[in-house]
């Protein structure tokens, strides 16, 4: 990666990530998290605040260093332990059943393999555990998601992340149950861009 993907862009997503309108939906989205929490894009730890009382200690997986040091702050001041146990979603370091929930906000738009990355969370998810997620992905309306494929590139070039995942077929594809998802369009953004889905998602 260059100075641009590793210094100038954790920072632009830092700021876009922390506006208003993603607050209640983090709030929203860790709601029953619980026990040991695997958290696939950290980021800049954003979600750090609405971690419930339920939640024991936080595995962070995050590949950018110039985030990690964005969330220094929020780290300081947690109440829950969190590591940073590796780098890579689609590779996690992490045992299989070892984790009680899994966290993922705004995450699978970035990695390359979203599939994989979500076949690895199953694999660390126990029996029975859930994934609690918030993506933005593939509107619900055609001529929408027209405009989304015509404005990937652009996307993708400035935050590094594409506008057309399809959220809840990459869930069900990787073996996942969706328990409940809510889609719908951000209030105040441009379709394209703000195409939401908010969820919980149950390993079998």
């Amino acid at each position: 990666m260059g100075f641009y993907a590793n210094r100038i862009r954790p920072r632009i997503i830092d700021l876009a990530c922390g506006a208003a309108p993603a607050r209640p939906h983090r709030e929203r989205t860790c709601a029953g998290l619980r026990g040991r929490v695997l958290e696939i894009g950290f980021g800049s730890g954003r979600n750090v605040p609405f971690y419930p009382a339920a939640v024991t200690e936080v595995v962070a997986i995050e590949p950018l260093d110039a985030a990690w040091r964005l969330a220094s702050g929020r780290l300081d001041g947690s109440t829950v332990p969190v590591e940073r146990a590796g780098l890579d979603g689609q590779s996690l370091p992490v045992p299989a059943h070892s984790c009680d929930t899994a966290l993922s906000t705004w995450t699978l738009c970035a990695i390359p393999d979203a599939g994989a990355a979500l076949r690895e969370v199953r694999r660390v998810l126990k029996p029975e555990g859930t994934l609690h997620f918030a993506e933005h992905g593939l509107a619900p309306d055609a001529d929408v998601r027209r405009r989304q494929r015509r404005l990937d590139p652009v996307q993708r070039a400035v935050f590094g992340c594409r506008l057309t995942n399809p959220v809840a077929d990459l869930l069900t594809g990787a073996g996942f149950l969706i328990r409940e998802i809510d889609v719908f369009y951000e209030q105040g953004a441009p379709r394209p861009f703000g195409a939401q889905s908010v969820g919980v998602a149950v390993s079998p």
